[in-house]
């Protein structure tokens, strides 16, 4: 399990580019091919096409490149697009997807905006982003909108009594 203290985010650069594209090549790989979609050039392509530093975070463990996220305002309205959320097979099933989702979603919360996602029709991921909220919009063969309303911010903690 993933502590508070050994995953960290920090700001993509272009020179990630390659290894979030790869990343993103292995870990799709399984469910493209189940799809039927799967080309070795275009899954690396769609990541190196839609790559934005300024929205893009790198996913590290002890220091080391262990994954990638981005999080960019939504082109069909209010709210955030959360993509190419990858992390590697050696760390998944870790609570280290869940710890990073769960820190993504508090900013949005704290920003008062949904988030929309999509899912590829059939991907195990899709059970992460259910727990956490995201509910069913929309599908087609390959791929399902998944959406999540902001949650209202917690309480502030009751100022201590007076002594």
């Amino acid at each position: 399990m993933y502590g508070e203290t050994n995953w960290s985010l920090r700001p993509g650069r272009a020179d990630d580019i390659e290894a979030m594209a790869e990343l993103r090549a292995v870990v799709m790989r399984d469910d493209l091919v189940r799809l039927g979609r799967y080309d070795a050039h275009r899954v690396r392509q769609r990541l190196r096409d839609g790559f934005s530093a300024e929205y893009t975070s790198v996913i590290e463990v002890d220091g080391a490149f262990t994954g990638c996220v981005t999080l960019r305002p939504y082109e069909g309205g209010e709210g955030l697009y959360l993509e190419h959320f990858y992390l590697a097979p050696e760390v998944q099933g870790r609570g280290l997807g869940a710890a990073v989702l769960r820190e993504l979603l508090a900013r949005a919360d704290e920003a008062a905006a949904p988030v929309r996602l999509v899912v590829l029709q059939g991907s195990a991921a899709r059970r992460l982003y259910e727990r956490e909220g995201f509910t069913y919009e929309s599908e087609d063969p390959v791929d399902v909108l998944l959406a999540r309303r902001p949650r209202a911010a917690a309480a502030p903690a009751r100022p201590a009594a007076p002594a």
